[in-house]
């Protein structure tokens, strides 16, 4: 197994030679690579340094290698034609690239056993988890798989990528579906910034157990906003778990936003080239939950926003049942084939709401004002809550606007954790 190549930087992070270098450093210890597949993130990771990382690979490899590139999707959208643009430029041809659909084009790789998910969950789930992949990632005509991603607080799992990216990036519905319900059921509070959740060790058994024929390499990267630009602060490259735990005590430091006091109000801006659906938009509810005080209200700015879910499946199932919080989701499911059948959107739902512990409202123009309340949210006009909330006059962090009301602004969700101090430390030492 290659050895672990790890590089920190400093508040404007590492340098794109010093990045190069350490992509490099890379390749050396895999030979005469003829056909090489890799896995970055899609747009929705648009601020994780991935996509210079990918080029960085592609200019290595291109003269004397087959490069195929599919990004890891989970249940995203598909990229568009602009977003592959916007990403990678014309530098790597259209034709290198593959969509993952994670309904059909899986393989069964093992399975993680009922007794194994009984201890994690702590009893609350007892039942076997099936694992699947890409049938790509089984293909043998591949000498290396390079799996790019970032490492930063998540809401199902708690720190994102290392093996997320390969089961639900480029994994199948049943992963994604369990996973996301042993999440939800077991409580984001709980994990969201921890290492070893329940469900990462899930991801670990089965890294461990039906992953070590597949020549997988992970490039993990830790990024932060400065001055407008995307800093990396770290980048962790290898096989061995010890790399991700690195980039997870860098991100705890760089990723997650400590507030010795909770906000009354929180404003969240969603670009609208990211945030096209509640799906995914609801990050902001996600990353601010253990920030906002109780009563408080969270006003989502979502110009982008035109529908729930990111396919007209999950979209119809979240349309039909709502964010109604996670008692009523659990109760539902009892009763409910199609919840039964869709947990990752069951788990979204539970996800999605504040259980009446403070208001969210979505600032919309793209659907309805009926669409939105139908589901949960209460609703406003984008156009007229930002002449209020207006982002570009806005500064991260708290703001005091002219009539003396207080807010906390945050640009983008998909940045961090926003947490109270006595909330988190509270909620993770129970």
């Amino acid at each position: 197994m290659q050895e672990s190549i790890m590089r920190t930087g400093g508040t404007y992070g590492l340098t794109e030679e010093e990045q190069f270098e350490a992509v490099k450093e890379s390749l050396k210890s895999h030979g005469n690579l003829k056909k090489v597949l890799i896995l970055p993130p899609d747009f929705t990771r648009r601020y994780s340094g991935a996509f210079a990382l990918t080029k960085m690979y592609y200019r290595l490899l291109k003269d004397t290698c087959q490069v195929d590139i599919m990004p890891a999707l989970g249940t995203h959208d598909p990229i568009s034609e602009e977003e592959r643009l916007a990403m990678y430029g014309d530098e790597i041809p259209k034709e290198c690239f593959f969509n993952h659909n994670w309904r059909d084009d899986v393989v069964k790789i093992g399975e993680v056993p009922a007794e194994f998910i009984r201890e994690v969950s702590e009893g609350i789930m007892d039942e076997p988890i099936v694992v699947e992949v890409n049938k790509r990632l089984v293909d043998k005509s591949y000498d290396l798989i390079i799996s790019i991603g970032q490492v930063v607080p998540h809401e199902v799992v708690g720190m994102a990528n290392y093996g997320k990216n390969i089961f639900v990036g480029c994994g199948g519905k049943g992963m994604i579906d369990q996973t996301h319900s042993l999440g939800a059921y077991y409580g984001m509070e709980r994990m969201m910034g921890q290492d070893k959740t329940p469900v990462r060790k899930v991801f670990d058994y089965a890294e461990e157990h039906f992953t070590q024929d597949i020549p997988l390499m992970y490039v993990l990267t830790v990024t932060t906003q400065v001055e407008g630009n995307t800093a990396m602060n770290g980048l962790f490259i290898g096989r061995k778990r010890e790399i991700f735990e690195a980039a997870v005590k860098v991100s705890q430091e760089k990723n997650i936003n400590f507030l010795d006091k909770a906000p009354k109000k929180i404003v969240v801006y969603l670009e609208p080239e990211e945030f096209k659906s509640t799906w995914l938009g609801n990050k902001s509810i996600y990353r601010t939950r253990m920030a906002i005080a109780d009563g408080g209200e969270l006003i989502i700015l979502a110009p982008g926003v035109r529908k729930f879910g990111e396919d007209e499946k999950n979209d119809a199932i979240i349309r039909e049942y709502g964010y109604v919080g996670r008692e009523n989701i659990i109760e539902l499911v009892k009763g409910s084939k199609t919840l039964q059948n869709s947990m990752s959107v069951a788990a979204h739902l539970i996800h999605g709401s504040s259980d009446g512990r403070f208001t969210i409202t979505y600032a919309v123009d793209k659907i309805s004002r009926e669409e939105i309340e139908s589901v949960g949210f209460q609703s406003a006009s984008y156009s007229e809550m930002v002449k209020r909330y207006d982002p570009a006059k806005l500064k991260d962090g708290f703001n005091t606007m002219e009539d003396g009301e207080e807010i906390f602004f945050i640009s983008n969700p998909a940045l961090g954790l926003w947490a109270d101090r006595e909330r988190f430390y509270q909620v993770n030492s129970k």
